[in-house]
């Protein structure tokens, strides 16, 4: 069978576009939930970009407090949405713009949600512009007074930087790899500002930037520690600055997806033969998707998981098997993904695949992780028994079983 035949509609469009070998099946999705809580997709901050234009009660097609940095302006005539990506490009004006005395001679672009965000995990699938301006996956919120009351302080949280070629500067790495930094932007009661950042995180990679589709992922965890994913990559973990206060990153902050010039001559300012080819010019966002942490017990509104069908839904066991103590009631350890709201089926057998108990548990739409406490009724006798899962539709039909697991438990006196 033709490959091109059984690639989904977007892949093929993909494949017409960029060719074969530009795709990276990166894993996608959040990390595993802390026990007890579940992820669900935050739809005010994800966008799969399907439409024909760009979600206006979502983004805006600029930065509303930055113009951008010269010679790169911020122009809402570089920001498209069109077969199934939103499109950043970046071009050479005609002439000279004059902005609050500013010269900028090259047109950037700006995406900004209209909300504000507080901790949660936040991914995008991009493939960087070719060219030496930036593509990037950021957050940033307004001035908070600081700890002085006279003092002040802002919040920059950069999931990804990078350029998408190298060249004869010092800022080339930025062409490979993912490039993560948290920034405490602290102004002194006299005025003067410092530029306090925690440790940068790094992925290395051999390939530039601008040849594949990326996952770039963030965990903002809590206010003084956030975590870093990059395709298929054990994650990385940073500590924010907290030399001013204890809990640094505690305020709401913008997500932004961005197209501008980096600092000259720490990078070099894109040519104008770059700047003009259509093959290079162009960050191709693929979507944006954000999730939020909810108790795994707490049913959620949203539908977009199953719209998606962002999982493949299964259900998991920490082990293959574990050594228990016989008891009334056994501590068992599962996760699970589903798109939308299904049941599991928990059935205990024993060495002749009998079944001793058998109970259903509602796993509501999204990444959960849980303890069950399987209450028996009567303590089993010592020896080797099943615990088969089930995922089913929410009808618990065991004929339709989307996913089944087993776990081998020996139980001890």
């Amino acid at each position: 069978m033709n490959l091109l035949y059984v690639l989904s509609k977007k892949m093929l469009l993909l494949v017409l576009i960029f060719g074969l070998s530009d795709f990276v099946f990166a894993q996608y999705g959040p990390p595993k939930p802390p026990i007890g809580k579940r992820w669900v997709l935050n739809p005010e901050f994800s966008d799969e970009f399907n439409g024909t234009q760009l979600d206006t009660t979502k983004w805006l097609d600029h930065h509303p407090t930055w113009k951008g940095r010269a010679p790169g302006l911020f122009m809402p005539s570089q920001v498209r949405v069109a077969n199934g990506y939103l499109q950043l490009k970046g071009e050479k004006m005609l002439k000279d713009t004059i902005v609050n005395n500013d010269v900028f001679n090259i047109k950037g672009a700006a995406v900004v949600s209209k909300n504000a965000a507080l901790f949660g995990y936040y991914e995008c699938r991009v493939k960087a512009a070719a060219t030496t301006m930036s593509t990037t996956f950021w957050f940033s919120g307004g001035n908070a007074t600081g700890p002085k009351g006279c003092d002040s302080y802002h919040q920059e949280w950069d999931i990804q930087e990078c350029i998408g070629r190298t060249g004869d500067f010092d800022g080339a790495y930025f062409a490979k790899g993912m490039h993560s930094n948290a920034h405490y932007w602290y102004t002194e009661c006299e005025g003067e500002r410092h530029d306090y950042r925690a440790a940068q995180v790094r992925f290395e990679d051999s390939q530039i930037a601008s040849k594949d589709f990326h996952v770039y992922g963030g965990w903002w965890r809590d206010e003084i520690s956030a975590s870093y994913y990059y395709d298929n990559q054990e994650p990385k973990h940073q500590r924010f600055y907290d030399k001013i206060t204890d809990k640094p990153m505690d305020k709401p902050m913008y997500m932004r997806l961005v197209h501008e010039t980096y600092p000259f001559p720490w990078i070099s300012l894109p040519t104008d033969a770059e700047l003009a080819d259509d093959s290079k010019n162009t960050v191709y966002y693929d979507w944006v998707r954000a999730y939020e942490l909810v108790d795994v017990s707490q049913p959620s509104q949203s539908k977009r998981e199953s719209e998606i069908k962002l999982y493949d839904e299964a259900v998991f066991f920490e082990t293959q098997q574990v050594e228990l103590k016989s008891a009334k009631a056994l501590k068992i350890s599962l996760s699970y993904k589903a798109n939308q709201d299904r049941t599991i089926i928990l059935k205990v057998l024993n060495s002749e695949d009998k079944e001793v108990n058998k109970v259903k548990l509602t796993a509501y739409a999204g990444y959960g992780n849980l303890q069950y406490n399987l209450n028996l009724d009567k303590k089993l006798k010592k020896g080797n028994y099943k615990i088969v899962t089930n995922l089913v539709p929410l009808e618990d039909n065991e004929n339709k079983a989307l996913d089944i697991n087993t776990l081998i438990v020996m139980l001890k006196n």
